[in-house]
């Protein structure tokens, strides 16, 4: 039943395999130090260039990145839902229901570790206190408008209505606006009502969705072509604007995430060993393709394809469960981008002189862990939820430009820790069903 769709991912798996045997990951290193090198020739701050014709050369440079985030949005919505779906309806009524509540929980308990880590590790380095002054007196303006702003416009008065948001009124206006969570609760509830359609009815909607796959498969193909050049174009833009002081003084923010995010695939290590029972090392060495790809392209929505085929291949998991978390997970778990999103408020605020008191932070981790799973699996998503986090913890929105500079770089490894935690679940959870396979086999037997 599943033939079609079964030949769409090998297809593009093989595709996607290539490019990884191919070095995309290195490509997109190399260009990303010469897009940094050449925006530093095109920065204004060397007075070879004027701003006007470096921001016009940067703008053009930027066109392929622009072209590549377009694609990857264009076909994100589309190729999610028909995931979904097709997850959901290859699982049993009974299996489905066991299976949900448990994702669910394991998705929220995972990203309130993330979040605890990012703010434990921004309390006790402070790197906001170490913003190069430099960089902070070229955002001397952003940075006054912060001064002494510390109401929260977050309250639990609101949660009725965050609650009740995210079920969506029209479902099309949501796509348009691209609400990831609200589209992601109307695509499973759904895919539970196709679990209830007659067999003879079942089968066109299946073939339906392996069209959309194959329509989506394609575009990621496409996109796949650009992202060397979209790296090199979008560094060159970043670096001509911020400038080589500005990128030097982030170094210490850049230190302070980059060790989060040790740490969180540290606690992935970890539990695939005590949970799932599994080497964690060769765990590693089984999805490293995966993490590179998602290194290189900073979309777990590109990389999707490749993470389904891994968990199955690689990782032996059942295919019901790979093909209901790896989806969800794409949008839902977004662990390594919770932990950046909480270093990165608490360091714009600190960059800002703005104290956060514990309510403060307390209201930032129920923000942030709410916000990250409706986060876009797109380059640049968790820039645009980090933007509605920091207005609902009271610190300005145009702090983000403190940090736009090393984003990008931020996003490349974010991303691969995305994806190990979505396939961490698979292992988890494929472990947790053979268990209970396991016990009603015995008990049967008795």
């Amino acid at each position: 039943m599943f033939d079609t769709e079964i030949k769409t991912l090998k297809s593009l798996n093989t595709y996607l395999q290539k490019l990884v045997e191919g070095k995309l990951w290195l490509k997109v290193i190399i260009a990303l130090f010469l897009g940094v090198g050449f925006g530093l020739l095109l920065s204004p701050q060397n007075e070879w260039v004027s701003k006007t014709t470096a921001d016009v050369l940067g703008n053009w440079l930027a066109l392929p990145g622009m072209l590549f985030l377009k694609l990857v949005q264009m076909i994100m919505i589309p190729l999610i839902v028909a995931s979904i779906i097709t997850g959901i309806a290859s699982n049993d009524k009974d299996n489905l229901k066991k299976l949900g509540g448990g994702v669910l929980l394991y998705f929220i308990a995972t990203t309130i570790i993330s979040v605890s880590i990012g703010s434990v590790l921004a309390m006790l380095f402070k790197p906001g206190r170490y913003l190069h002054e430099q960089a902070a007196a070229e955002h001397e303006e952003a940075l006054a408008k912060g001064t002494g702003s510390t109401e929260l416009s977050f309250g639990i008065n609101d949660m009725p209505r965050i609650i009740t948001d995210l079920l969506p009124e029209n479902p099309l206006a949501s796509m348009v606006s691209g609400e990831m969570l609200s589209i992601v609760i109307f695509t499973i509830i759904i895919g539970v009502a196709v679990l209830s359609l007659p067999s003879d009815l079942l089968r066109p909607v299946k073939l339906l969705l392996s069209a959309i796959q194959e329509i989506c498969m394609t575009v990621v193909r496409w996109a796949m072509i650009l992202v060397p050049v979209a790296v090199f174009g979008l560094m060159a833009q970043l670096t001509s604007s911020v400038g080589l002081s500005s990128l030097a003084g982030l170094g210490y923010y850049v230190v302070v995430v980059l060790l989060g995010l040790l740490i969180l695939v540290g606690v992935y290590l970890l539990m695939v060993s005590l949970l799932g029972r599994r080497n964690p090392l060769k765990f590693l060495g089984k999805i490293k393709d995966a993490q590179l790809l998602a290194f290189s392209t900073t979309s777990s929505a590109a990389v999707m394809p490749l993470s389904l085929q891994t968990a199955e291949e690689k990782l032996k998991v059942d295919p019901a469960i790979s093909n209901f978390i790896i989806p969800i997970g794409a949008t839902v778990n977004m662990d390594g981008t919770a932990l950046y999103q909480t270093i990165t408020t608490l360091f714009i605020a600190q960059a800002y002189g703005l104290e956060m008191s514990l309510l403060n932070i307390i209201v930032v981790i129920v923000t942030i862990v709410a916000a990250s799973i409706g986060t876009p699996a797109i380059p640049g998503g968790g820039v645009v939820i980090l933007a509605s986090v920091l207005g609902s913890a009271g610190i300005p929105a145009e702090g983000i430009i403190i940090i736009i500079g090393v984003e990008r770089l931020l996003g490349m490894f974010r991303t691969a820790v995305n994806v190990t935690g979505d396939l961490t679940a698979c292992i988890l959870f494929d472990k947790w069903q053979n268990n209970d396979s396991d016990l009603k086999v015995n008990v049967e037997v008795k």
